[in-house]
């Protein structure tokens, strides 16, 4: 290499660093501000999750305090006196429904169940376990075919609570005189993997009470 062409390149190296330098001067500033937006956002979603966090122990603690008074109506009382609103006033409508059977309000229990069924804003869980509690609480009121109607939707693949309400299918298909239908979903019950075992138990017995074989085993 002559010393011409290493002058050139000592040049060249220069110009690149003094290119570099003013890029780094003139946008320099927005990799600060983006490293700053990077550490906020990762601070505010910590405090966040800690504001929730804190949110839901709290209402958490006041929950099982309700739940702690001596009768059913003073639990309701101090349940209503709560006000939980988005993913927990689901929590508590559905607890004060129970408290509602416990006093022998089936009204009030109905309409608090309801008005979770009802509330589109809420997560599709929470109304599927309304409309099965509701089910099964109305079972004395509503026509089978009635309550075959509102239990298919959970019962399909992948729902939730889909062996719970076979179950409530299969006693609305007895209730109905279709004895054959009840045996069927009672035998697939014995024989599903996501069924408990006291739920293959209850359904063991019913295939009994109806005339059915199960196998001893």
């Amino acid at each position: 290499m002559t010393a011409t062409d290493s002058f050139i390149e000592e040049v060249t190296e220069e110009v690149r660093r003094d290119r570099l330098f003013g890029y780094f001067r003139r946008y320099g500033w927005i990799a600060a501000v983006l490293v700053v937006l990077l550490v906020g956002a990762a601070a505010w979603n910590e405090y966040s999750k800690s504001t929730e966090r804190a949110a839901a122990e709290e209402l958490g603690d006041r929950i099982l305090g309700a739940l702690e008074a001596e009768d059913s109506s003073a639990r309701a009382a101090a349940l209503e006196a709560i006000g939980a609103s988005g993913d927990y006033a689901p929590v508590v409508a559905m607890l004060l429904s129970d408290e509602a059977m416990e006093s022998g309000d089936s009204d009030g229990a109905i309409e608090a169940l309801r008005s979770v069924i009802e509330d589109s804003s809420q997560q599709e869980l929470y109304r599927d376990l309304a409309t099965l509690k509701l089910a099964i609480l109305s079972a004395s009121e509503l026509a089978p075919a009635d309550r075959v109607a509102m239990l298919e939707p959970l019962a399909s693949a992948g729902a939730p609570f889909r062996v719970l309400a076979e179950e409530q299918l299969a006693l609305a298909e007895i209730e109905r005189g279709d004895r054959s239908a009840a045996l069927a979903r009672l035998q697939a019950l014995v024989e599903d993997s996501e069924a408990g075992a006291g739920l293959r138990q209850r359904a063991r017995l019913l295939i009994l009470a109806l005339g059915g074989d199960v196998d001893p085993a």
